[in-house]
């Protein structure tokens, strides 16, 4: 009878476990627990804080807007309707110098708007959606802080920053020093959190370990304590390397915990600050400096206000948080408006927006084994990998060849013809669309010349649009020998490119070379010791390939020197017209001539390293001048103000000219690019 007792409660327990009601109280658990961490994300926190880092915010995009976002420069960037251009999707175009100019007073005053806490969300619009459009306009300027930018702006738009140190709130009384919900902090917090600790992660590739990243910075001044116990080369390494990468990746954590918080913001506000004077990357370090109190306690503003007041100071409660239940109801009205008691379905939705930002941001700097045709020698777009200052890049040759098929004719434009920067060249994608618009570029002077009747001018000109684009980029990737970068015989306007497939005329980087150099370095404090205009180039190539070369009459004491492999050193004779070749294998040096094209042929089955030591010609005084002032004058505060003030001044004229011409149709002046 015990027995079959036992069986009964044993089959009563099983169906009970499979049935329904298990599943229901299980969903139950789980519903109760997504609401608690509901109304963890919008529990009412001090605005104070917040408050502050949104007037900060602001304040700096309104110094940023005439420099990093080309402010001053809106001419030069977005007037010549022919300039070449890189945005993200195909769609987006230039609209031209007086457009530009209304996108970037929409942003100042959205920037305004935002720092004054004045019709907040609407300000937060007005500067983020023309901020979005102009980053994406075109990939050459990309930076990650570019991106961090636009994405506190995102984050921003759904916050109740307004709340504190605000126009809203002195207009307003329901914004007026009230509760904001935590979550505004978290994912603030979050966002500069894995800043940090992404770039901390990125600066564990072995390229950063071992110090061939980052090159010539020890002898800054702001390394001045160091240079006391170091050697320049011991700073590049331990400091900046080391160093930089174990800031990183730990400051985040050491900042949460309130006990090492105190010096844990002393380094890190060092830390941008020498980066300030380190690097011209704008805003950025001061931005990182105005949102380190979000890692504090929420009401520090508002302790330090309690210093000089005596009123009651205590934020009030905000219809936008959610508070504890008070006699099973779910709203309770106070002073006019409700307060949300329970959590309901737009909370749920924000919550789980916000749950997928942070996974987002996690996946986002490691998804480039999905967007393939955006990886090159390094992977993905610079931007939202967060790998700053992971790879460093000496390019000494970009050479841009348009072939007319119908005509034969080759010609040699200036790489830089058409371009804002040299970023283009790293990246294929953009190769491929600097191509086109070449291409569309020389049809277009070629009806010009058509045009203007001038039948000898006809001969410079592509005569069909029969034509093909080479490129071919000679560069170094953190301190390697110089190799070229893509196939120069692959025809960009027939490039097989997609998001998603591999760059197929990519070279790949000689890292076999790697150990090469320590030995480079080696040969370079040798080169350099002969006198203070002595010089070395090493450069790599691949078996089959040629590299072209003209070495300027101002070099002298030119000489060539086989470090591995085997080439032919092939020069043209000036009298008879043809190529004398010399074969040369590891060890053999010849002198080279001056003033004269030569090229150098890798036969042998594996990629020949070889170098160039030459000597320049004296420096000149003024370069010296620059150079010192550098690396060795204390803060040059003055000279950033008046920068500033007259890059501010320069983007008004722009933007003042833009309005007469569309009010008045009086003409607009373009700078001349140099």
């Amino acid at each position: 009878m015990e027995e079959k007792m036992e069986s009964d409660k044993r089959i009563k327990r099983y169906n009970m476990l499979r049935g329904f009601k298990f599943k229901e109280a299980w969903m139950k658990v789980r519903e109760v627990r997504y609401d608690d961490l509901v109304r963890w994300m919008y529990c009412p926190t001090d605005p104070s804080s917040l408050g502050v880092v949104r007037f900060l915010f602001g304040l700096l995009m309104l110094v940023d807007l005439p420099e990093e976002r080309g402010g001053s420069d809106i001419d030069l960037r977005w007037g010549d309707p022919r300039d070449c251009h890189f945005p993200l999707f195909p769609i987006l175009k230039n609209p031209g110098f007086p457009c530009m100019c209304l996108l970037y007073l929409a942003m100042w005053f959205g920037a305004l708007g935002i720092m004054l806490g004045y019709k907040f969300r609407n300000c937060v619009l007005l500067f983020g959606v023309p901020y979005w459009y102009i980053l994406l306009l075109d990939k050459s300027y990309w930076n990650n802080h570019s991106y961090l930018f636009g994405i506190v702006t995102i984050l921003l738009l759904g916050s109740s920053a307004n709340h504190f140190l605000s126009l809203d709130g002195y207009l307003d009384e329901s914004k007026r020093n009230k509760h904001v919900p935590y979550w505004n902090y978290f994912i603030l917090k979050y966002q500069f959190f894995m800043l940090y600790f992404l770039a901390g992660l990125k600066k564990t590739d072995m390229e950063w370990l071992e110090g061939y990243s980052m090159k010539n910075l020890g002898g800054h001044w702001v390394f001045l304590p160091f240079q006391l116990i170091l050697s320049s080369d011991k700073i590049d390494y331990l400091v900046v390397h080391w160093f930089g990468f174990l800031l990183d990746l730990t400051i985040g954590f050491w900042m949460l915990v309130e006990l090492t918080r105190p010096i844990a913001m002393l380094f890190c506000a060092c830390f941008h600050l020498m980066n300030s004077r380190l690097f011209s990357i704008g805003m950025f370090p001061y931005v990182c400096l105005a949102t380190m109190p979000l890692f504090c306690s929420e009401s520090w503003p508002r302790r330090i206000q309690a210093v000089f007041t005596k009123n009651n100071l205590d934020p009030g409660p905000s219809s936008v948080c959610i508070y504890p239940q008070d006699e099973n109801k779910a709203k309770k009205e106070v002073n006019g408006y409700f307060l949300e008691r329970n959590v309901r379905w737009k909370h749920r939705l924000v919550v789980v927006l916000l749950i997928g930002h942070c996974g987002l941001q996690m996946f986002l700097p490691y998804s480039h084994f999905i967007t393939k045709g955006y990886n090159n020698w390094t992977k993905g777009l610079y931007g939202y990998s967060w790998d700053m200052m992971v790879h460093s890049w000496d390019t000494i040759l970009v050479v841009v060849k348009v072939v007319d098929n119908n005509s034969g004719r080759e010609y040699f434009v200036d790489s830089g013809a058409w371009t804002q920067n040299d970023r283009w060249n790293k990246h294929a994608d953009m190769c491929v669309q600097y191509a086109h618009c070449l291409k569309n570029n020389l049809l277009e002077e070629s009806k010009l010349a058509e045009g203007s009747l001038q039948a000898d001018a006809m001969s410079n000109y592509i005569t069909s649009e029969n034509i093909s684009v080479y490129v071919d980029v000679w560069c170094s990737l953190n301190k390697r020998f110089q190799q070229r970068m893509y196939d120069p015989n692959y025809d960009l306007l027939q490039a097989n490119w997609s998001p998603f497939k591999k760059v197929e005329w990519l070279m790949p980087v000689l890292s076999e070379y790697n150990h090469f150099r320590s030995t480079m370095n080696e040969i370079s404090k040798e080169v350099y010791s002969w006198s203070n205009n002595s010089d070395v180039l090493f450069i790599a190539d691949f078996p089959g390939m040629y590299l072209e070369n003209f070495i300027s009459e101002e070099l002298r004491n030119v000489t060539l020197t086989v470090l591995e492999g085997e080439v032919v050193f092939e020069v043209e004779d000036q009298d008879t017209l043809q190529s004398l070749g010399a074969t040369l294998r590891k060890g053999d040096h010849v002198p080279v001539e001056t003033g004269v094209f030569h090229k150098v042929h890798t036969v042998s089955k594996a990629p020949s390293c070889y170098m160039y030591t030459f000597v320049r010609d004296a420096s000149s005084e003024e370069e010296e001048v620059v150079r010192s002032y550098t690396m060795y004058s204390p803060f040059p505060l003055l000279e950033d103000v008046w920068n500033r003030a007259r890059a501010f001044a320069t983007m008004w004229e722009h933007i003042g000219g833009s309005f007469l011409f569309l009010l008045f149709g009086r003409p607009y002046h373009l700078r001349s690019k140099k």
